[in-house]
């Protein structure tokens, strides 16, 4: 069977196993279904993969496909297994049903990220049916966690089997490749250099407990609802990093818009669909995502606290925690219960020219560009490790489709044409790579 079929049946295949993550370990469907199917389809072919499991039903599967020349540096390619949870009655479909329809496979995990793992595993898979290597030693890495944090997943794997990474100097994964027309017949297609750093955050305050019939002029929750309101309010000043500032200056020619700068939240407005992701690279950010305070409706409670996820650009988190610690005030704690730093690298190099030209070869349209993703994946697990990191899951997409309002949203799909030119785009990147 061809990849560029195959890669359908496998995709299904992955989106019919739950893997949901829920971020505890309890209610986490787990990853070890979906891994042990990856290491058959790796096995039947006659690689080696192993799997790693890190907690009960937490697995990640490692292999290394030896390439035709074993002194050069390796190539790393990651995925994660895992997903977030679906609400069944809010989808149109079974989020786990792996429907086609319309053009479409639907579920779960359908562009985050089951689709790059089946065309992964759909063109190993063909080149080792053909007798074909790849330039260079690539380890596959198929993971768990990564909607939590990677602790269970590339984390586990760094601290404790960093010898299965023994030569790799750079990296894909997700979020990056993916197609946003512009009109005609040209494409950008945003290659990731970047993501912002993590800093999830707690706020406690301390008062004074009591009864709720009284005046209480020291009340907990009053105070971190003062300082949650400050902080969701707030809006942090523009830093243009050089990411950023690629993207905007390359797009901006591309689409005739005037590029100002000092104030680039303009050209922003004006760059569709994605302004959303591309404007929260402009600044960190912080968001309120819960608060705790309490155990009965008239007892004024002595501690309250609350979440805040908050993302910071490449270089920027300690000055960050200092505008943060001026905007709550100095009886307010704050304690990390989640840090990774943000990552950037430049949109140059072999393995650049190799992305570019695999693109242009499937779509003449095709304009390559660097981009700052919003968000975090398990690449900055593999910084660690000295790994140069890009997002690189290809995909061209119709241009109506709101491809970031699909992350983690109902109803997620992925065009069946989509995945099939994906795959022939790994293809040749892999070949010049």
């Amino acid at each position: 069977m061809d990849a560029t079929d195959e890669v359908i049946e496998l995709c299904r295949d992955l989106l019919r196993i739950d893997t949901t993550n829920t971020g505890d370990l309890e209610t986490s469907a787990g990853e070890r279904l979906a891994a042990e199917y990856v290491a058959e389809k790796l096995a039947e072919v006659g690689l080696e993969p192993q799997i790693h499991e890190s907690a009960p039903g937490r697995a990640n599967v490692v292999a290394r496909f030896e390439g035709s020349d074993p002194g050069r540096d390796a190539l790393l390619i990651h995925g994660h297994l895992d997903v977030v949870p679906a609400d069944k009655s809010e989808w149109s479909v079974d989020p786990f049903g792996g429907e086609i329809k319309d053009g479409y496979l639907w579920g779960r995990g359908a562009v985050d990220m089951k689709d790059f793992d089946a065309m992964v595993l759909a063109l190993v898979r063909q080149m080792r049916r053909e007798g074909r290597k790849p330039p260079r030693d690539v380890v596959l890495a198929f993971l768990a966690d990564e909607e939590a944090g990677s602790t269970y997943g590339a984390q586990y794997l760094v601290e404790h089997h960093a010898h299965h990474f023994d030569g790799v100097t750079e990296a894909i994964g997700e979020v990056g490749g993916f197609s946003v027309s512009v009109g005609g017949d040209q494409r950008l297609y945003l290659i990731e250099t970047a993501q912002k750093g993590i800093d999830w955050l707690r706020l406690h305050a301390k008062g004074r407990p009591g009864h709720g019939s009284m005046i209480n002029d020291d009340n907990a929750v009053t105070a971190v609802a003062e300082a949650v309101a400050r902080v969701g309010r707030h809006k942090f000043p523009v830093i243009m990093t050089p990411t950023v500032r690629a993207f905007l200056e390359q797009v901006s020619e591309i689409l005739h818009i005037e590029l100002d700068l000092d104030d680039p939240e303009r050209a922003v407005e004006k760059i569709g669909p994605i302004a959303m992701i591309i404007g929260a690279t402009l600044r960190n950010t912080a968001n309120p995502t819960r608060l705790a305070a309490g155990y009965k409706d008239n007892v004024i409670p002595g501690r309250a606290s609350a979440t805040i996820d908050c993302r910071t650009l490449p270089g920027q988190s300690e000055a960050f925690e200092q505008q943060l610690r001026d905007l709550v005030g100095p009886d307010i704690e704050l304690e990390y219960i989640h840090r990774q730093a943000a990552l950037e690298t430049t949109f140059d190099g072999a393995l650049v020219d190799a992305m570019t030209a695999a693109l242009k070869a499937e779509d003449p349209g095709a304009l390559p560009v660097p981009y700052m993703l919003s968000g975090g994946t398990d690449a900055k697990q593999f910084d660690k490790l000295g790994i140069r990191c890009f997002g690189f899951s290809p995909v061209r997409l119709p241009a109506d489709l709101n491809f970031g309002a699909l992350f983690h949203g109902i109803d997620e799909r992925i065009p069946v044409e989509g995945l099939q030119f994906g795959v022939r785009v790994l293809d040749r990147f892999l070949q010049q790579s």
